[in-house]
């Protein structure tokens, strides 16, 4: 991840292995389901993975995390969730938070055959102690057609801890191909905009292949990588945090 300087902080973020592909964004995207959902629905879900990476940045100093989450939907299309991650980056940058927390709800619907998905996004870092909060708001929007999802992020706060980075959003496109037999692939791209720091911007890649066996377990190996700049996004050893990795994780959903 970057190293902690005055303009910028490490956080600097594609999709996790974590919880459900990273738990927020995979509740936040996931298409409406076609059959008739349960009118309330409530699931928990635990995560190992290799590697946190959150927009194509190692947030675990490229080494394992391990997550947890929760999750409630209403068959009306609200949602709410909330999804934890142990992390380093903040503990890198000269704070002390060694979890992430994150906070989240929305809106799934259709309109003809185009799934919709609206909501807020918090991320939380319990006392992180830095200069400038890593605390961050996003407000999110995703268009699903076919097997393709476009979704908008746009930050309502600073960009975890980037000073005046206000206004700062993400674009990415993926997909989900279904291979039969529990398996599918999803590739994704996506371009994370910086307001007012223009060097921490970047494009990250991904290419995900997922296996499900039942019964709430799930693996996932994903080619992930970013073209970040390599003096910024370091760890405290030297070590680029975009750099291109296989990462593998596990998931269990109850």
């Amino acid at each position: 991840m970057p190293r902690p300087l005055p303009s910028s902080i490490p956080r600097l973020l594609a999709a996790s292995m974590l919880g459900a592909s990273f738990g927020a964004w995979a509740q936040a995207s996931d298409a409406p389901s076609a059959a008739a959902p349960p009118e309330h629905s409530l699931s928990f879900n635990l995560g190992l993975a290799s590697d946190y990476r959150y927009r194509g940045i190692s947030q675990s100093r490229l080494d394992p995390a391990v997550s947890a989450g929760a999750d409630y939907s209403h068959a009306s299309g609200l949602y709410v969730g909330t999804w934890l991650s142990s992390i380093r980056w903040v503990k890198d940058s000269g704070g002390n938070a060694p979890a992430e927390w994150d906070l989240y709800g929305g809106y799934k619907g259709t309109a003809g055959p185009v799934a919709y998905d609206v909501g807020l996004l918090r991320y939380q870092y319990p006392n992180a102690q830095l200069a400038v909060s890593p605390n961050t708001t996003e407000i999110y929007g995703a268009l699903t057609y076919g097997v393709a999802t476009l979704k908008y992020s746009h930050a309502l706060t600073n960009l975890f801890g980037v000073a005046d980075s206000k206004g700062s959003s993400y674009l990415d496109l993926s997909a989900s191909f279904d291979l039969g037999d529990g398996w599918s692939v999803a590739p994704h791209v996506g371009r994370q905009g910086v307001r007012h720091n223009g060097a921490l911007a970047y494009t990250d890649y991904a290419l995900t292949l997922n296996k499900d066996f039942g019964n709430g377990l799930s693996a996932s190996a994903a080619l992930v990588g970013t073209n970040a700049d390599r003096a910024l996004y370091v760890t405290p050893a030297g070590r680029f945090t975009g750099r291109t990795a296989l990462v593998v994780g596990l998931k269990y959903t109850f």
